[in-house]
């Protein structure tokens, strides 16, 4: 059964992880950041990248030595290869190059977005492609059709910020610190989600996009106020992005499957191609519906969140998947096990294969109205 080594260091968590092909997690080691960035509020990149340097390395060897593996017993190399924070990815992405050229191994350059979008099936071997796909975190806020390993169709993206990063400027607001997702969720269950008037941006039109530019400016006025309590500000926050996040899934279910062709994505792998530049064969599939309501990122192990998607999904007679809490948060696991599906299916890449700051997992989705380079 292969087994693929995965390394993530996309932004301020720096992990390595051994998984099986049969998905059994052999080891998964993780170093965290937030002494280091605790007292600038945020995460900055540089200071990241330096972190990732020292701290790659002796994770990669601590998972190997509790896996009771060597690096020859490895089948794959996978290494996040963008999106993210340029220099930490340079820092994961060319480590698992000299990996693997040093054991003549494979490697697998993962886009970051398709390790959360694949992360469902890792923990549950019944879910079925295609499936509806929330992809929330600090960075990304979308909804997609993932249809198979490759192979995704974009409804909707953020035309700003994403739910992530709301959470995050709301905790700084509060002067809560970081994490700041978790320490909002917190404060939360301590207030009224009715109390403060907050908006609901795009609630209600025809497009399942997101934007929360408007909801963050809202949340900065009504902590200036002084009238409510921060516990009552952090709950009203909440319940803004859950009614969001639901009233746009909601659109995105009603037409799943009505767009045109879709891509294979292949790069060039150990079979004799010659040309390292992206490739796209365009199919023509329809699909009936989705197999599944699945939700992942960072602010997928927001409970409120995942509580109010559940009773979308059950309002819609649809599965519900969730990955585990720690699945949702960035790691190394669901790197390693995007390469093992994209290895299955021989999707392996050459060693020039570029660092990536910006990569969508739909290259061909048109522009959003409005939208910045976020988008």
């Amino acid at each position: 059964m292969p087994i693929i080594l995965g390394l993530e260091s996309s932004c301020d968590e720096t992990a390595a992880a051994l998984v099986t092909a049969d998905r059994r997690i052999l080891a998964h080691r993780l170093a965290g950041q937030e002494a280091e960035h605790r007292p600038y509020g945020g995460v900055v990149p540089e200071i990241a990248a330096r972190a990732h340097v020292e701290a790659l390395m002796p994770l990669v060897e601590a998972a190997l030595a509790e896996a009771k593996l060597t690096l020859a017993d490895v089948d794959a190399i996978a290494a996040t290869a963008g999106p993210g924070l340029i220099g930490g990815v340079m820092v994961g992405l060319v480590t698992g190059k000299a990996l693997a050229h040093a054991a003549g191994k494979p490697l697998v350059a993962v886009n970051h977005l398709e390790g959360h979008a694949l992360s469902p099936r890792l923990a549950n071997p019944d879910l079925q492609f295609p499936y509806l796909l929330l992809l929330v975190s600090g960075g990304h806020c979308q909804l997609l059709e993932v249809r198979g390993v490759g192979d995704y169709r974009r409804l909707a993206t953020t035309i700003d910020d994403a739910a992530g990063e709301a959470f995050d400027k709301t905790a700084k607001l509060l002067r809560l610190g970081i994490p700041g997702g978790p320490l909002v969720e917190a404060l939360a269950r301590e207030g009224d989600p009715r109390a403060v008037p907050l908006p609901r941006p795009l609630v209600g039109t025809g497009e399942p996009h997101f934007s929360f530019a408007g909801l963050k400016s809202a949340v900065m006025r009504a902590v200036d106020s002084g009238k409510w309590q921060p516990a009552d500000i952090a709950a009203s926050f909440q319940q803004a992005v859950v009614d969001c996040l639901v009233d746009r899934t909601r659109i995105a279910l009603e037409s799943f499957g009505t767009g045109p062709s879709v891509r294979v994505e292949r790069s060039r792998d150990t079979r004799g191609a010659e040309d390292p530049v992206l490739d796209f064969a365009r199919t023509e599939r329809e699909f009936s519906g989705p197999t599944a309501l699945v939700v992942a990122g960072g602010v997928a192990a927001n409970g409120a969140v995942r509580t109010a998607l559940q009773q979308l999904a059950a309002e819609k007679d649809l599965p519900f998947v969730a990955p585990p809490l720690w699945l949702c948060t960035d790691n190394a696991a669901m790197i390693a096990w995007a390469g093992a599906e994209r290895f299955a299916a021989g999707l392996v890449d050459d060693l020039a294969f570029p660092a990536r700051p910006r990569w969508p997992l739909d290259p061909e989705a048109e522009t959003v109205r409005g939208a910045g380079v976020k988008a």
